[in-house]
């Protein structure tokens, strides 16, 4: 249901009035620098890396597009921070001067929702039309259910890019952002995933997040008691399954070794998987990234996540994991235009003894793809090349 502004505003909390006096300070110097630097793009992810949509974009035109004025924001205590400082020009996150370089730059380019120097202030400037800046949304994952957060009413968006045509025809019709303002271009991101790369025997397993155990409120008791992590369905399906005997077994037999990487929202809670296998890895993000793990890995085992539609689209056989499909939709993400039994690259597993035999039927194929899952490749990704960074690179360009 839409909210108020009012209601809106009193996410604000007091740490925020200073980024309130930043923006003051910093419009007059803006103003200035928009003479000198007139077509400035700004581009960000998470705060904390640079892994995602805006890193490969940032990337593509520092190498191709050398003529283009470009930045890239990230935090100085970012473990991927001196990799971008070598590539191009970058500034803190949050800063002063990342306020500056906001409201200098003629686009404002990020894969994720709340990229700006203060999401609560830049927020209220944006949405209601206080500060009418060109934002471009990269993307952070493939749609595939309806993500109300991201409805034009709540961005104001100026352009939203989507990969697939169905995605694209979805996002158009539900999100209600202006014609031609949705456009079909590919993650840029994607554009490494193509070319040859060494393929482990390994399953990556990396479920999505809980937005009722990660972002404890008195609300999320209607979904279930998450006083202690481990008494969630959650811990206890996932302990269960990394913990299973039989599952054990065949990746000692097999050979196989596993990487479980739990998305951020949830890795602050990995210490409660005491996981002793020596074929187990737990891994934490800041010593893993997303991409090389879905690159090198020869299954995926994941719940809901975005990540599927990458490891799907290198044609590489996956599984779904959802023992809590009812709870998900009503308590994090409704349905969209993806039916997961339909147009799903894997089988939809509901116990962990479906999840173990869907995985040894991809060992006994060595791990290749059926031929199911391959033509629903075929048919979902509608671009399918290494031009993702280009055509993001030419619409935003013309914008």
């Amino acid at each position: 249901m839409e909210q108020s502004f009012w209601v809106k505003l009193q996410r604000v909390k007091l740490h925020d009035i200073l980024h309130i006096i930043y923006f003051i300070l910093a419009l007059p110097i803006a103003l200035v620098y928009k003479q000198f630097r007139r077509d400035l793009w700004l581009i960000c992810d998470n705060e904390n890396e640079a892994r995602d949509n805006g890193y490969w974009l940032f990337r593509y035109i520092v190498k191709k597009q050398p003529d283009q004025d470009v930045m890239y924001a990230i935090n100085k205590k970012s473990p991927d921070y001196n990799r971008v400082k070598n590539l191009g020009k970058v500034v803190q996150y949050g800063s002063f001067a990342h306020w500056v370089f906001y409201l200098t730059a003629s686009k404002n380019i990020s894969s994720n929702k709340s990229g700006k120097p203060n999401a609560a202030i830049c927020y209220a400037l944006e949405v209601y039309g206080i500060l009418r800046n060109k934002r471009i949304f990269l993307q952070h994952g493939i749609i595939k259910d309806d993500i109300e957060c991201l409805h034009y009413k709540n961005t104001k968006m100026r352009m939203f890019v989507t990969s697939t045509k169905r995605e694209c025809d979805y996002v158009s019709k539900a999100y209600g952002y202006p014609e031609g303002w949705v456009k079909e271009l590919g993650l840029c991101r994607l554009d490494r995933l193509h070319g040859d790369h060494e393929v482990k025997r390994q399953i990556v397993i990396m479920p999505t997040w809980r937005k009722w155990i990660a972002h404890q409120t008195t609300d999320s008791y209607r979904y279930e008691d998450i006083k202690d992590f481990t008494n969630t369905e959650y811990f206890k399906y996932w302990n269960g399954f990394l913990k299973d005997e039989t599952f054990l077994k065949m990746l000692e037999e097999e050979k196989i070794k596993v990487v479980f990487y739990p998305h951020r929202e949830m890795q602050q809670f990995l210490d409660a998987f005491d996981i002793k296998d020596k074929n187990i890895v737990i891994a934490s993000w800041p010593n893993y990234d997303v991409q090389e793990l879905l690159k090198e890995s020869a299954f995926l085992v994941t719940d809901y996540s975005s990540v599927a539609m990458d490891f799907a689209y290198m044609n590489k056989p996956l599984a779904y994991y959802q023992f809590d499909y009812k709870r998900f939709r009503e308590g994090h993400l409704s349905e969209g235009y993806f039916s997961y039994e339909d147009d799903g690259f894997g089988p939809v597993c509901y116990n962990k003894e479906e999840l173990i035999e869907a995985i040894m039927d991809s060992v006994k194929r060595d791990l290749e793809n059926s031929e199911k899952y391959s033509n629903r490749h075929k048919d979902f990704f509608t671009k399918w090349d290494r031009q993702n960074c280009k055509r993001n690179y030419e619409a935003i360009k013309a914008i």
